[in-house]
Parts: structure tokens; C-alpha cells; sequence
């Protein structure tokens, strides 16, 4: 008989493959803004404020996978595979349709959402021109997301990263073509950088199908819209209306599915409403704030990045043990993974802090806006083990229960109560330089996290899915 893996070994199978693929995605942005760095301040800020804005389509796209997590790994701990596959189609949907909606509104009102993140009519200009390009790859991202959700929930975490690596050295390689015009390529610049990332993927999306297709034929899992009890009614019921029984079920799957999807939306696209107010802060300080602050955001998405698999493998393997009706054993491994978090992330504090002096040479940019970077990795190395704890808690624990409205709740206090109202404060009545408004807004981060432990200690987020 197979020897059933540790908790550890059972975190890592789950959590280094995200995190890795974590990474690779990462580096997409990185790869863009460090090629597009040598063509100066203007193309860096152009960058960043355009893939600002898609970045509110992935949050929201996000919580679309959030939700299927949650439910698709509380079904599969009970090995219910039915209602798994039913969960599987409805987000895949639902991701198809807010990709379409946020394609046409970059295309149609590019210009004037750019026009609220900056004056500069430059790095407008090309902010709208990335942006508009960059909408393209909406569509197989949201199947990308979905296809990975259900590999990570079936514990086949690895084939999305294959499939990250394979992007990632195609993304490369178009990057070094389109952004400055090599092997008779037409020199694009930041246009160039955003249909490297499209190109990156939409390869990815068709491997990482493929991949699907392979794990869930050698598995023989069957992942049906509708559960067999539903398929039977509707045999024996031909002609006739749907018993009120089998109505009554699908209304309570059709509620249980809001009741946790709605929340997640609520606060993942008002959280990230927030993130863009406070871009549209660092934007009106001035052009090298916003081209510093650009510059940190690859280095913010590698640290985050690096344990954002320990979040994925926190809301899925917390969700199983929870499906399963393990309530204690759920408790003290959630207390394990939020050990885990913070060792990690002030290993990598130490890190970032010892490297910020080098990372900001990569860049052909004035001294001044060098000198803002470093100060800004400064404050995100003290900052981002807050961060990694909220990403485990709220991220990964808390909703693992399906008790969303918790996180929503959360996140609505933390971004609109503290950080937007502290950030307009600090940069506009009392202008103060980009740093210490990074700082200030950064107190929303401590405030989630209290919040957070109160909710996790007193147990009210744990609950099995019906």
C-alpha cells in the first residue's frame, strides 16, 4: 500500500510548483520593464499605468478562481467528482464572460481611464497603446486560470509550470525581437513588449489544455455539468418539468455558489479599485515618482510571488481537510502554513534589502528616480511579511471555509477606510514625497492583518461546503 504523503510533503507538491509558476508570470513584467527600461522613464511609467489597469481584470478573474478553488477542493475532499466538474464549468464560464467585458471597455475607453492615472500626455499615450494590446490576452488567461485551478485542486500542480516555462521563453524571446526591432522584426517598443505577452499567453493557454486533457483522461475523472442524480431526473422526467426536489437542489448549488463568488468579487475589484486610486496617487506626484514606483512593482511581485504557493496550497489542502469534516486537524495545519509564511518572508526581507542597491543600476534612468526606487524597496522589504501573512490568511485559510463575506469585509475597511483616505491625505494635503505615502498607505496592511487573526482564532471561518 502507498504511503500516504506528509502535511509538508503535501504543502510542497502543491506549493513549489505555484510558486515557481508564480514566478515565472512574474517575470513576464519583469522582462517588459527592464527591456523597456533602457528606453527611459516615459516608456517605464507608459508600462505600468497601462498594466495597472488589466491588473483590475486578473484580480477580478482571481476571485473567479478563488471561488472555484474553494469549492472544487471541498468537493473533491469528499470525492464528490461531480459536483467538482459542475463548479469546474460554471467559473469557466463566468471567467470567459468578464473576459469579453473588460476587452471592450480597454478598447472603447482606453484613452479616458488613462487620462485619470496621469497628466503626462506622453506616458498616456503609450499607457493606451499597451493597454489596448495587452486586452487581447484576456481570453486565454481566463481559460489559462481555470484550467490551472482544477490541476492544482487535482494536486497536478506541476503541468501549469511546464506550461509557465515554455511561456516564459517565448515571451523572452519576442520581448528582445518586438521591443527593439532585431532579425528584421519592426521595432514596436512598449507595443512590442505588450504582444510578446499575448503571444506568451496564448501558447501557455494551449499547453496548459493539453496538459488537462492528458492528467484528467489518465485519472478518469468524468467533469460533467450537471451531477448524475440531475442526468437521471431528467431521463425519467423526459417531457415533464424537473421534480421540485431536484429544483430545490439546484437553487441551493446556485446559492451556495453566489453566496461565496459575490462576496470575492465585491472586494477583490474594490481592493483593486483601491490599488489603481493609489497609482492614480503616485501618477499626480510626478513622472519619476510614478517611474520609481513602476520599477519596484516587478520586485513586489517576485517577493509576493515566491509565497504565493503557500497561500494556493493553504486554501486547497485547508479546504479539503474541511471538506473531509476535519475541523480540528484544519486548525493546527493552518497554524503551520502561517509559521511557514512568516519565516519565508523575512528571509526574503533581508534579501530585497541587501539587493535594492544593485537592482536599481539595471535601469537607464536618472540618479533621482534610482535613488526613489531604492528608498521604496526599502519600505516594501520592512512591509512585505504583513503582506505574505494576509495573503495566507485571507487568501488562503479564511475563504478556504467558504465564509467569503469575511475577507470581503476585511478588505473594504483595510483599502477604503484606512489606506485610500490615508494616501489621498499624505499625498495631496500634506505632499509628502512618494516614500513615506508609500509607507502610509502600507498601515492598511496591519490593519487587514489584525482584523484577520481575530476571525482566525475565534474559528467562525471554518464550514463544510454543502
Amino acid at each position: 500500500m502507498k504511503e500516504k504523503p506528509s502535511f509538508e510533503q503535501a504543502v510542497l507538491k502543491i506549493a513549489l510548483p505555484v510558486t515557481l509558476q508564480s514566478l515565472l508570470q512574474s517575470s513576464f513584467s519583469v522582462i517588459d520593464q527592464v527591456m523597456i527600461g533602457q528606453l527611459g522613464s516615459g516608456s517605464i511609467a507608459g508600462i505600468g499605468l497601462g498594466g495597472k489597469f488589466a491588473s483590475l481584470y486578473s484580480v477580478v478573474l482571481g476571485a473567479v478562481a478563488s471561488a472555484a478553488g474553494i469549492m472544487i477542493s471541498q468537493y473533491l475532499g469528499r470525492n464528490d467528482e461531480k459536483s467538482a466538474g459542475r463548479s469546474f464549468w460554471s467559473n469557466l464560464a463566468l471567467s470567459v464572460g468578464l473576459a469579453a467585458a473588460f476587452l471592450v471597455i480597454c478598447m472603447v475607453f482606453g484613452e479616458n481611464i488613462m487620462a485619470v492615472y496621469t497628466k503626462d500626455e506622453a506616458a498616456r499615450g503609450l499607457a493606451v497603446n499597451y493597454l489596448r494590446i495587452l486586452a487581447i490576452s484576456f481570453l486565454p488567461m481566463a481559460v489559462s486560470s481555470m484550467l490551472t485551478t482544477m490541476l492544482r485542486c487535482m494536486e497536478a500542480a506541476v503541468l501549469p509550470l511546464y506550461a509557465g516555462i515554455f511561456a516564459l521563453v517565448c515571451n523572452t524571446g519576442l520581448n528582445y525581437l518586438l521591443i527593439f526591432g532585431k532579425w528584421m522584426f519592426p521595432k514596436m517598443g512598449v507595443a512590442g513588449a505588450a504582444l510578446a505577452t499575448v503571444t506568451a499567453q496564448i501558447i501557455s493557454c494551449i499547453v496548459i489544455f493539453l496538459f488537462f486533457l492528458h492528467n484528467k483522461k489518465r485519472r478518469g475523472m468524468k467533469l460533467t455539468v450537471r451531477s448524475r442524480e440531475t442526468e437521471v431526473c431528467c431521463r425519467e422526467h423526459a417531457g415533464r418539468p424537473l421534480d421540485q426536489g431536484r429544483r430545490a437542489q439546484d437553487g441551493e448549488f446556485k446559492w451556495q455558489y453566489f453566496k461565496i463568488l459575490g462576496p470575492l468579487l465585491i472586494c477583490e475589484f474594490l481592493w483593486s479599485l483601491g490599488e489603481n486610486v493609489y497609482t492614480a496617487v503616485y501618477g499626480n506626484i510626478g513622472t519619476a515618482a510614478c517611474a520609481a514606483m513602476t520599477m519596484t512593482i516587478p520586485v513586489q511581485t517576485i517577493v509576493i510571488g515566491a509565497l504565493s504557493g503557500l497561500a494556493q496550497a493553504s486554501g486547497i489542502l485547508i479546504g479539503k481537510s474541511l471538506g473531509a469534516g476535519a475541523f480540528g486537524r484544519a486548525y493546527e495545519e493552518s497554524k503551520k502554513l502561517m509559521k511557514y509564511g512568516l519565516a519565508f518572508s523575512l528571509m526574503l526581507s533581508l534579501i530585497l534589502a541587501a539587493v535594492s542597491p544593485f537592482y536599481v543600476k539595471i535601469y537607464h534612468v536618472e540618479p533621482e528616480v534610482q535613488e526613489l526606487t531604492r528608498s521604496l524597496l526599502l519600505a516594501i522589504a520592512v512591509i512585505a511579511p504583513v503582506k505574505v501573512l494576509n495573503m495566507i490568511l485571507g487568501g488562503g485559510i479564511i475563504r478556504s471555509g467558504g465564509k467569503t463575506k469575511y475577507i470581503m469585509w476585511i478588505d473594504l475597511i483595510g483599502t477604503w477606510i484606512f489606506g485610500v483616505p490615508l494616501g489621498i491625505l499624505a499625498a495631496f494635503v500634506w505632499k509628502l514625497p512618494i516614500t513615506p505615502v508609500y509607507i502610509i498607505l502600507s498601515l492598511e496592511e496591519c490593519v487587514r492583518l489584525g482584523i484577520s487573526l481575530v476571525i482566525f482564532r475565534k474559528k467562525i471561518w471554518m464550514e463544510r461546503i454543502r
